[in-house]
């Protein structure tokens, strides 16, 4: 795993450990700021909105839907970008976004062009920006830190975002109590720029790929295959979509807590969500610690459980003493959820596609609070604010039971990096990176006795090659030799194939070679490389000459 230039030689522990290296702590400090200034623009559009929707439970609800939206629809082909160019330039670009987006918002607010839709649509286009932004600078997180401060490094930019949740929300009220809306957008888009100096500053140490980078929609496919075939990703997905969906409602229907079941302002939504970030704050210090002790899995059940009671006490309570306090708790507990499942994910995806990981585990659980907004919005217009909480809080607390289905990985270190398989293929036509596509076959000989066990390796194998980039994978056994196997798949370019063989990682190698073991002719396994529907490498014409002639693509080797 990369790391930062400065990051120290000496293995440090604790919550607040990656703070010491400088890389990390300058943009972690310029990321409060940046978190401030998304946060007043909640504060804001949301009250904005109740004034002019008069109060419409579902469009207040739409404002949460509309800052989420990006993040399920952007954060995927913002982790391709990530993974295929510059994080850094990907992270400025993203922020640059963001800020100009509000500040003609500002601008318009200013004179008074704001409309329902009109919000909702630069809510949408704030949030492109920072959907942009988050995947390159989730990933670098590993690039800034040392590796045994990855899982306190990742603490920590929650911990960044929910330190302004604790203060951000009850002045975004005062705010907007004072000044008005506008000056809520102002502030959002001038606090992007520090976060943008830091970006700018950073010299970051890129190495560029061996190979080009892969067309925007092959990365994007890439990355959506390898967290449909990598069962710890997978998982982590369902799991974050779920939760985001059952317990959307405490972010938004906070206004109409505050306005209808407390009779409250601003100020009063503010301080409500003020205690939701004093929470994740005092949370998010004991995220290692959790997982050390107890481990992700039993954690997130019992935050789900505790999540669950808290939505029916606001559901019920029409005091700000105790609705604050079960706000703290959602707080706690949603930041604890979010933060384990997110070092899930971290930890298991390589290096290669970790940008494109993390982007997935951002759009299913943005996918899951935007939807779940929506949703229950509707049945608080439908019915009450207090039935939505209370079916919510049920709601959530059943999610508690995938962890029978869907059970989060071991919080073992798995080896993530990349390693060289070697045998570089030999090549006699003359291919392109376009070239394609390319069909290969791997040929096995093994003891009849021993046919179960070698194909239930196989059958793991498959997975191994879907998640890293094989197509249409088969395998096969001789009728007249039931001691030949062969396994078959699809690289849709020699681009692609050459890609496949740069992400293997030791879990991949080690599963290849327990194939191999089986082989009897002790020497490997024989593997044919084929070009499929070769037009560029034959000869147009019956007298044109063939520079390919006597060429073979026959190859032993791995």
């Amino acid at each position: 795993m990369a790391t930062s230039a400065d990051t120290p030689s000496e293995a440090r522990t604790g919550a607040f450990a990656p703070l010491r290296e400088k890389t990390f702590r300058t943009i972690w400090i310029a990321s409060l700021f940046s978190n401030f200034g998304q946060l007043i623009l909640g504060v804001g559009a949301a009250w904005e909105m109740t004034r002019l929707s008069n109060n419409s439970p579902s469009m207040v609800a739409l404002v949460q839907t509309a800052m989420m939206v990006p993040l399920m629809l952007v954060a995927l082909p913002a982790g391709a970008v990530a993974d295929m160019f510059d994080r850094r330039k990907i992270a400025l670009a993203g922020l640059a976004f963001s800020a100009l987006s509000a500040a003609a918002l500002t601008a318009l607010a200013i004179m008074g062009l704001t409309t329902p839709w009109l919000l909702l649509g630069f809510c949408v286009l704030i949030g492109g920006g920072v959907a942009l932004y988050g995947p390159s600078w989730q990933a670098s997180i590993g690039e800034q830190v040392s590796a045994q401060n990855l899982p306190a490094a990742i603490a920590l930019g929650t911990i960044s975002y929910n330190i302004a949740r604790s203060f951000g929300p009850a002045l975004g009220g005062i705010v907007v109590l004072l000044f008005g809306a506008q000056a809520a957008f102002g502030i959002n888009a001038a606090f992007y720029i520090p976060l943008w100096v830091a970006f700018f500053f950073w010299t970051r140490q890129h190495t560029p790929s061996r190979l080009p980078p892969e067309r925007i929609d092959r990365a994007i496919i890439s990355g959506a295959r390898y967290a449909l075939h990598a069962p710890p990703v997978r998982t982590a997905l369902v799991r974050a979509f779920a939760f985001g969906l059952a317990g959307a409602t405490a972010s938004a229907l906070a206004p109409l807590v505050a306005k209808e079941m407390l009779q409250g302002d601003a100020s009063v939504f503010g301080i409500l969500l003020g205690a939701t970030g004093v929470g994740a704050v005092l949370g998010a210090l004991f995220v290692s610690d959790i997982r050390e002790r107890i481990g992700s899995e039993i954690a997130v059940r019992v935050f789900a459980l505790g999540t669950g009671a808290s939505l029916i006490v606001i559901g019920l309570s029409h005091s700000l003493i105790l609705t604050c306090a079960a706000f703290f708790v959602i707080g706690a507990c949603n930041i604890l959820t979010v933060a384990l499942i997110n070092v899930s994910v971290q930890m298991s995806a390589p290096r290669w596609v970790t940008a494109r990981a993390l982007s997935l585990y951002t759009s299913a659980i943005t996918a899951g609070i935007g939807i779940g907004a929506w949703a229950w919005g509707e049945v608080a217009s439908h019915w009450s604010v207090a039935i939505a909480f209370i079916a919510s809080g049920g709601a959530v607390a059943a999610t508690a039971l995938l962890g029978r289905l869907f059970p989060l990985a071991s919080d073992e270190e798995v080896d993530t990096s990349s390693v060289d398989i070697g045998y570089e293929p030999e090549v006699s036509l003359g291919l392109t990176m376009r070239s394609g596509p390319l069909v290969v076959e791997v040929e096995y000989d093994v003891d009849p006795e021993q046919a179960r066990e070698f194909y239930d390796v196989m059958v793991r194998l498959q997975r191994a090659r879907n998640r890293i980039g094989a197509f249409d994978w088969s395998i096969s056994r001789d009728i007249a030799n039931p001691a030949i196997w062969v396994e078959r798949y699809h690289c849709p370019t020699w681009g692609d194939y050459l890609r496949m063989r740069d992400r293997y990682t030791q879990t991949e190698f080690e599963l290849q070679e327990l194939a191999d073991s089986y082989n009897r002719t002790g020497h490997g396994h024989r593997v044919r490389r084929r070009l499929e529907r070769p037009f560029g490498s034959v000869r147009w014409k019956a007298d044109s000459p063939d520079p390919y002639r006597g060429s073979t693509v026959t190859y032993i080797g791995p």
